[in-house]
Order: C-alpha cells, then sequence, then structure tokens
C-alpha cells in the first residue's frame, strides 16, 4: 500500500510544528520575561534568526517527505525490512528495535557530524545549521539540502541493516524531534548537576549542544555523551557551563 505524499508530507510537518512551536510559545513568548534568567545564553536570536531557522527546516522537511516517498514507494519498499505484522516478531522486539534505532542513530550522528565539520563539507552545507550560534527550538530541521540527506540517511541505512514495524519508525522519529528541539531550546530542562548522576552522565543535555552551536567544536553528540567521552570531544568548560546555567537565582 503506497502512502500519499500529501500525508507524508503533513505527518513531517506536523510533528515539526508542534514540538518546535510550543516550545517556542512557552520559552519564547508566554514565559520570556518569567524565564529569560534562565536561558542558556541570554541574548535572544532575532526575528531573522527564527525566520531563517523556519526557512530551511521547511526545506529539510520537503527532502524528508521525497526520500520517505522514494523509500516507501512499490519499487523500494518490498527490498527493505519494515513490516507490517506486530506478531512478525513480537512486542518485545517492537519495543527493542526503537532503542536499536536510537542506539545507531546516534553513532551515526557523531560520526556524520564529525564529518561534516571537516573544512570543505562545512563551509558547503553545516555553515547553515550553524548560523544558528545561540539557537532556537525552530533550529532543530534548518539543515542546508545536502545536511538534509545526510539527516534523513539514518532511516535508509535502518531499514536495510534490521528488521523495523512502521510503528517502531514513528515512534523513533516522534522521540527524535523531541529530543532535538530541547537540544537547540536554549533552556536547560535536567536538574542541577544532572551530568554527576550515572543517567546524566551519558545523556546529552541541552547546555551541551547549545555550547556546540556557540563555539562550534566539541560536543558532537545527539543523545548520549558517550561518543564524545570515547573520543575526547567533550567540550573541557562543559561541566562548569552547566553548573552555572542551573546555578541562576531570579534577579530581584
Amino acid at each position: 500500500m503506497t502512502i500519499p505524499w500529501t500525508q507524508v508530507a503533513s505527518v513531517m510537518l506536523l510533528r515539526y510544528l508542534l514540538a518546535a512551536g510550543i516550545s517556542f510559545i512557552i520559552w519564547y513568548v508566554l514565559r520570556k520575561s518569567a524565564w529569560s534568567y534562565k536561558k542558556i545564553q541570554l541574548k535572544f536570536p532575532t526575528g531573522k534568526d527564527y525566520l531563517r531557522e523556519v526557512g530551511y527546516s521547511l526545506l529539510t522537511i520537503v527532502i524528508f517527505t521525497l526520500v520517505a516517498i522514494i523509500l516507501f514507494s512499490p519499487f523500494v519498499k518490498p527490498y527493505t525490512l519494515v513490516y507490517s505484522e506486530i506478531s512478525t516478531y513480537g512486542y518485545g522486539y517492537l519495543v527493542l528495535s526503537i532503542f536499536m534505532l536510537i542506539l545507531l542513530h546516534d553513532t551515526y550522528f557523531y560520526w556524520t557530524h564529525r564529518l561534516m565539520h571537516h573544512k570543505r563539507l562545512y563551509r558547503l552545507s553545516h555553515l547553515i545549521h550553524h548560523k544558528s550560534t545561540n539557537p532556537s527550538p525552530w533550529a532543530a530541521f534548518a539543515f542546508h539540502p545536502i545536511e538534509a540527506l545526510f539527516e534523513v540517511g539514518i532511516i535508509v541505512l535502518a531499514v536495510f541493516l534490521f528488521p523495523l514495524h512502521r510503528l517502531a519508525i514513528a515512534a523513533f522519529l516522534i522521540f527524535m524531534i523531541i529530543y532535538n528541539v530541547y537540544g537547540h531550546l536554549g533552556y536547560e530542562l535536567y536538574p542541577k548537576r544532572f551530568y554527576k548522576h550515572w543517567l546524566g552522565e551519558w545523556l546529552n543535555t541541552s547546555t551541551n549542544h547549545n555550547m556546540h552551536h556557540e563555539f562550534v567544536k566539541g560536543n558532537y553528540g545527539l543523545y548520549f555523551t558517550f561518543w564524545d567521552r570515547i573520543m575526547g570531544t567533550t567540550h573541557k568548560k562543559y561541566e562548569a557551563r552547566y553548573d552555572e546555567v542551573k546555578g541562576r537565582s531570579r534577579p530581584s
């Protein structure tokens, strides 16, 4: 069964607008004055920044939609490992496959991200995303078309690598946009000294990714920090910056 392109495009657009839009309305409109002292970088982006981020994100959504249509077309889908009946592998595997996809994506993202920082690729494509030196939630999908193809490549790789049910792909895509928006939120939602917790030690934070945008180098991970830790690419001032952000008090 072929999924109508209008349905694919609508779902892609809706998940971006809901995740980024709701976050923007809460942190950048409704609670802007009350919570501004909590912002990782105290300065707010400009209107031009928001327009650029939304514009490139919409272009990214078009590219994601085209790739999805091709991938799930009758000409390609039969060669993938996407399956329709949950009973084929059971609910246990369904849940496991979501975590497998998240882990695979984190590894894929770290190394393609490092590649995008090569001086030639950086100027050609990744520079567009890094124009958001102080990102907002709208920056989640603000990619040059070349980078957008790199980003959607994780799904192309995964459907040929191990069996995936459509529900697993959908759950992964929802998780991905939520965590991606959190990474570009500009506010830290985890508690104080979270990086000291056994779980927080391995989870990426908004502060971590915000520093990547601000300083360009270091902190290349997406969901986790283990590749940055293994490769020694964690920014040396990450923990100090995290403490500074979470240690702020409301101005009198």
